[in-house]
């Protein structure tokens, strides 16, 4: 359903999107990590039509954006970080105003307004004042903007940003759905923890490239053994990087001024992480704090990236 072939986009000297592709069929949903600057937003931008890539190719359905853009955006839903609400409108209004803008009339706005409102659990308030909604209530109406029109692809970033459990559950739940009535979902998160329970496949990127990519199981594959430590203090990180650097047992993933990230692998007889702190105490370095990431997902962003997803 979408098909991204080989997107960069450039500001001045900042290179946002170095060569990213990526496909998502229809009913999938397709997780995009990354930390902050990674090129998630730059990439849903260009997907949108807001933004024009300086390389690269993106088509919906084998349509292409650039040469029918009017009719692939007929055909996407966009759900945006920042809430799109007028806040002395009802519920009902928006949905109602959104359909048009799509080209609903009649019974068929009425039907697409009534099946939102029951998706994202509005129905009793939908005569309300977005004004008087909560914080998850408005996140939850952002999402149906984006979905009332029955659209065949859906991009949404971060759309459970600042809201409690339970709304986030919800959201998950509808967007959970939506995918399972054939619809493509783009799905962009800070939380590692919603894309492993909702997304089919999950891409990792930093600096404007795909890192990995694949299913659940697949990237948890690639972690194989390793542990990733996590050393902040007082300490020049390059000295001790140079101390604790052996090929066969430590790799450094990430060294800046009082923070070096380390990857170290279980060795026969040896204790691994266990074995590199020991020898990190020795050397008497400063440190106010240590965390020791096991194989995980998270610990395959650390090694990527260097960095936590919400960093």
């Amino acid at each position: 359903m979408i098909q991204v072939e080989n997107l960069h986009k450039r500001f001045g000297d900042l290179q946002a999107v170095a060569g990213i592709s990526f496909e998502i069929a229809a009913g999938e949903i397709y997780g995009l990590l990354g930390p902050n600057g990674a090129g998630k937003t730059t990439t849903l931008s260009m997907l949108s039509g807001l933004l024009a890539p300086d390389e690269g190719r993106i088509r919906f359905d084998g349509i292409d954006l650039a040469s029918r853009p009017l009719e692939v955006k007929g055909m996407l839903g966009i759900v945006p970080q920042e809430n799109a609400l007028y806040e002395d409108l009802s519920a009902q209004e928006h949905l109602r105003l959104w359909g048009g803008l799509y080209g609903l009339t009649g019974s068929d706005l009425t039907t697409a307004v009534e099946r939102v409102l029951e998706w994202i659990g509005l129905t009793g308030r939908d005569r309300e004042p977005v004004k008087n909604f909560s914080g998850g209530m408005k996140r939850r109406l952002n999402l149906g903007l984006g979905l009332v029109h029955s659209p065949r692809a859906v991009l949404l970033d971060e759309p459970t940003v600042g809201i409690d459990p339970q709304a986030r559950l919800n959201i998950l739940e509808v967007i959970r759905q939506v995918a399972d009535a054939g619809t493509a979902v783009l799905y962009t998160t800070h939380h590692l923890e919603e894309a492993e329970k909702l997304c089919d496949r999950i891409a990792i990127v930093d600096h404007g490239k795909v890192l990995a990519e694949g299913r659940l199981d697949e990237l948890q594959k690639m972690v194989g053994g390793e542990e990733v430590l996590t050393l902040r203090g007082d300490f020049d990180s390059e000295t001790l990087a140079t101390q604790l650097t052996d090929p066969s047992l430590v790799r450094v993933l990430a060294k800046e001024e009082g923070r070096l990230v380390l990857a170290t692998l279980e060795q026969d007889g040896g204790r691994g992480s266990v074995d590199l702190l020991s020898k990190i105490f020795a050397l008497g370095v400063s440190m106010d704090g240590v965390s020791i990431e096991p194989p995980s997902l998270n610990g395959l962003f650390l090694k990527l990236t260097g960095r936590q997803l919400r960093d």
